[in-house]
């Protein structure tokens, strides 16, 4: 199996290895250390400010939103949602459960975020504002500095889905001024799926302790007393943490998050330059390095993710909804190489050939 989906995604030998061995008891000086320092490469890599702090939860990043909205917004509240796809509406759906009142910005599928489009909704008493950073559905990367600037004018909490973008495209939780950063376990992390991994800045430390959420598993305040020992409130997904921990060192010995921005983007580039003469068109205005959005002009694009995976063994990534016809995307972040591109280009050429593309 070659995978270009954008999670999980292709892991690397050590990372695998990890997976395959007994998983150990955890309530251990040993596990805390392997912990406390996840937290520290995790404040590193996000470029975050002095006196923030991680945790580590057990479950999909969809259940760190959650917990997010939950320990940072009340009914009191009114935030901005920049809503340009799959998972911008997600945080639209997770408001609405909350009974948090939100407006969504909302963008045509494929279009980036304008500076003239953000300040239509200045100066209208949002206390916070709500962005996947790479709007992983349709492959738009939003820019942080920008409304980030727009944040610090209004006054506004500012949240930061990263799940798609963390380690993919560079970003600075200090310089932009996130409160709150998201990722999960199974993008540029290249680990299995099942954590989910939230960063708070100084102002988001104080908006979950004076929170009174009422929730046991998603509570931050509890998480965020037990990762000071190591520790997590309930039993996590060990061995995950675990790989997790040796993806992270990783990195660092591969030169860093910058560095693996950087290699995320050449694997970008090299894609988008093989398929130039294919009948594709991208879609994405302004393109995120961890996935390429691509239309195929004489095909249906389902059609060829099917193909692509019962007849040679390869994944890419599927859309849904009204998209599912007509979009398919493709990962540039895991363990993949330039050579794994030129061989996800030949399947696209040899369907040409067939008939299929």
């Amino acid at each position: 199996m070659l995978n270009f989906t954008v999670g999980p995604v292709m892991s690397s030998k050590e990372v695998c290895s990890i997976g395959a061995l007994q998983v150990p008891y955890f309530r251990t000086a040993e596990f805390s250390e392997i912990m406390l320092e996840n937290e520290k490469y995790m404040l590193q890599y996000t470029k975050a400010p002095v006196g923030s702090k991680t945790v580590f939860m057990t479950c999909s990043s969809t259940g760190s939103m959650e917990a997010v909205i939950m320990n940072c917004f009340t009914p009191k509240d009114k935030v901005l949602i920049i809503n340009g796809g799959t998972f911008g509406q997600r945080f639209v759906d997770i408001c609405e459960i909350h009974e948090v009142p939100y407006v969504a910005l909302e963008l045509e599928h494929g279009r980036k975020l304008t500076k003239e489009k953000l300040y239509e909704y200045d100066d209208q008493d949002f206390t916070g504002l709500l962005v996947n950073v790479d709007e992983t559905s349709t492959a738009v990367l939003y820019d942080t500095k920008m409304l980030g600037e727009f944040c610090k004018k209004n006054n506004l909490f500012f949240v930061c889905d990263c799940v798609s973008s963390f380690l993919a495209d560079p970003f600075d939780m200090e310089e932009c001024g996130a409160d709150v950063m998201i990722t999960g376990s199974q993008k540029v992390l290249a680990c299995p799926p099942g954590i989910s991994i939230i960063v708070l800045a100084p102002k988001g430390l104080e908006r979950v302790e004076s929170s009174n959420v009422r929730t046991m598993y998603f509570d931050l305040k509890n998480a965020l007393k037990n990762q000071e020992r190591g520790q997590t409130p309930f039993t996590p997904a060990v061995g995950i943490l675990l790989q997790i921990n040796e993806r992270l060192k990783e990195i660092d010995r591969n030169g860093g998050a910058d560095a693996e921005v950087n290699k995320v983007a050449a694997q970008a580039r090299d894609f988008r330059e093989k398929i130039k003469d294919l009948p594709f068109e991208l879609v994405s205005e302004s393109p995120a390095n961890g996935v390429t959005s691509v239309h195929p002009t004489t095909a249906d694009a389902y059609e060829i993710f099917l193909k692509l995976k019962d007849e040679y063994g390869i994944w890419i990534c599927p859309n849904g909804g009204e998209m599912k016809n007509t979009i398919f995307r493709v990962g540039h972040i895991g363990a993949l190489s330039h050579d794994d591109n030129t061989t996800l280009v030949n399947a696209f050429k040899d369907l040409q050939k067939r008939g299929v593309l």
